[in-house]
């Protein structure tokens, strides 16, 4: 078991790919079709996620996929099984677990992610369907006086218990402590967070004899926040990152696939690209992204729920993947974007 957790969490983050996330809930994906005019029902997220499977050469830039539930169990027009087409394309296939991110009681402001009860017999059903790995995040806010002890542990502990039922069942856990983007913090607020997350989130995963080798982690960058006045440019952002990372992340853990959480599509794929190209060589495990907006973004605006519109939208879908493709590498560059808008 334990070999194959880790030949899996290799190959999650081998190359130079990466992961998709169309893991939206309801609520999410809701609002992002609504902002485009898009009706708001399970037909119109089958052919949005049916797109997106289905896009031509995807699977040369991406190494798997996290699904929600309800996509995991859908199939396109034709009637093969979305895990089927992932499968095919050489994309592992995986699944968000957690229920949700609910206010924690007593600590305003902040937030705990449930989703722990049933977890170990959801897991098993979702190992029969195809899933070789999993993700829940934990979400923590930057403010006057957060984050609380409380909230750190509180989300840390959870995050250890899901990865560990997660390996029990045969699947990689992607552990997503979020540092969220929101307020007008410094990037050295950031840091200083992001770090004592970190160090909280692996003592956790210590305690609950979590497996380094076969898990995942997802993490922010670390940045200011967006209504920071004061924005750092892409390689002090990137400088940074690493630096804490390398403070905190064991050797032992095969990659850190970043989530983009707000970024532009353009300024993940040149944060990522430039740690890649200053830190590769420096740092033991993989740099690699787990991004969801910043791929698919471009395309929904394109698709706005028009099958006629799915060739382009799959193209600009391709040429995201394509781009963070090159950031693996350190070789992504502002011609990557004029070249397509000529």
């Amino acid at each position: 078991m334990n070999a194959q957790l880790a030949s899996t969490a290799k190959a999650m983050v081998a190359g130079d790919k990466g992961l998709l996330a169309m893991d939206e809930s309801h609520p999410t994906c809701g609002k992002r079709f609504a902002k485009l005019g898009i009706s708001q029902t399970v037909e119109m997220r089958q052919a949005y996620r049916e797109m997106i499977v289905t896009t031509p050469g995807l699977g040369e830039c991406i190494s798997g996929a996290i699904l929600f539930d309800e996509t995991i169990r859908q199939q396109t027009q034709d009637g093969r099984p979305f895990i089927a087409v992932l499968k095919a394309a050489g994309i592992i296939p995986g699944i968000k677990v957690d229920a949700g991110a609910k206010e924690l009681a007593g600590h305003p402001g902040e937030k705990i992610t449930e989703g722990l009860d049933g977890l170990r017999e959801r897991l098993a059903e979702y190992v029969q369907l195809g899933a070789r790995f999993a993700k829940w995040r934990g979400v923590i806010t930057i403010g006057d006086g957060l984050p609380s002890r409380g909230c750190l542990q509180g989300n840390a502990h959870a995050l250890a218990r899901y990865a560990a039922l997660c390996q029990e069942a045969g699947l990689v856990p992607i552990v997503e402590p979020e540092v969220l983007m929101d307020g007008a913090h410094t990037m050295e607020q950031c840091r200083a967070v992001t770090e004592k997350t970190l160090r909280t989130v692996f003592d956790q995963l210590a305690a609950q004899r979590v497996l380094l080798e076969g898990m995942i982690l997802k993490p922010n960058m670390v940045l200011a926040g967006l209504a920071c006045p004061e924005q750092e440019s892409v390689d002090e952002v990137a400088a940074a990152t690493v630096a804490t990372l390398m403070r905190t992340v064991p050797a032992a853990v095969p990659g850190v696939a970043f989530l983009s959480g707000g970024q532009s599509s353009e300024l993940a794929s040149a944060r990522l690209s430039a740690m890649n190209a200053h830190f590769k060589q420096r740092v033991p495990w993989a740099l690699a992204f787990s991004f969801a907006r910043a791929i698919q973004q471009p395309a929904l605006e394109i698709w706005r729920g028009d099958a006629a519109n799915v060739p382009a939208a799959q193209q600009a879908l391709l040429h995201r993947a394509q781009c963070n493709r090159a950031a693996r590498r350190g070789e992504y560059s502002d011609e990557m974007e004029e070249e397509t808008n000529r």
